[in-house]
């Protein structure tokens, strides 16, 4: 995103240019008043320093995402020395799974969302089961309808690939955020969390799989992978 800013910071240096000199110009009695030049050309200062803008706030965007999904995998990465296999970055049909956790306990997908933290205060969320609170107010990401999409297509591609019909367990975690849930929360379909709980959450959750199913689940995942 800052690439394409770049441009529009030559834009503004070339009119800027322009009509210092043309002002020098006047001022030594070389042209006519160039007020119209400079209101003229104002308007593509103004455009160009909007877009300037918007890039560089796309870009910490951007940036933060990348950031929180490093610092998720870092988290997961550990749950490899407990045996299990872990994937990033799939690619389903128009749109991304984060991470894929195949462990004995369960097959989990797992979609990192990441906010600004307040400048006052504490940053807390709150799940109830249906919404992700913050302040009292639903956020406005749709973190929760994601990763049930996600998990419904990694449930139906293991099941075309594998023939059996294994559960897939969503959760949806906020790095930087302290996430307080309600009974109906932590009874619902899909979790809530802050990362650096999932490797005790999925490490020390009852066993859901055999060693064979989830070397199994990991081979024809890896399989369609690497045919993307």
């Amino acid at each position: 995103m800052l690439d394409k800013s770049v441009i529009h910071v030559l834009i503004i240096a070339v009119i800027v240019t322009t009509i210092t000199q043309a002002w020098v110009a006047w001022y030594h009695q070389e042209i006519a008043d160039p007020l119209i030049l400079s209101i003229v050309l104002s308007p593509v200062i103004l455009f160009s320093l909007v877009r300037i803008f918007f890039a560089v706030r796309e870009s910490k965007r951007i940036k933060l995402g990348r950031d929180g999904e490093k610092v998720v995998g870092q988290f997961l990465e550990r749950l490899r020395l407990d045996g299990a296999q872990v994937f990033h970055d799939i690619e389903g049909e128009n749109f991304n799974l984060d991470h894929v956790v195949i462990h004995r306990s369960g097959i989990f997908v797992i979609e990192t969302k990441t906010m600004s933290k307040p400048e006052k205060g504490k940053s807390v969320l709150f799940y109830n089961g249906k919404q992700i609170l913050r302040g009292g107010k639903p956020i406005k990401s749709d973190a929760v309808t994601q990763v049930k999409a996600a998990s419904s297509w990694l449930h139906n591609l293991l099941f075309e690939s594998t023939g059996k019909r294994f559960a897939i367990k969503g959760i949806v975690v906020f790095p930087g955020w302290y996430v307080k849930t309600t009974e109906l929360g932590k009874s619902a379909e899909i979790s809530v969390l802050n990362p650096r709980v999932l490797p005790n959450y999925i490490g020390k959750s009852r066993q859901q799989l055999r060693e064979d199913e989830l070397h199994m689940c990991a081979y024809h995942l890896s399989r369609y992978i690497r045919t993307k």
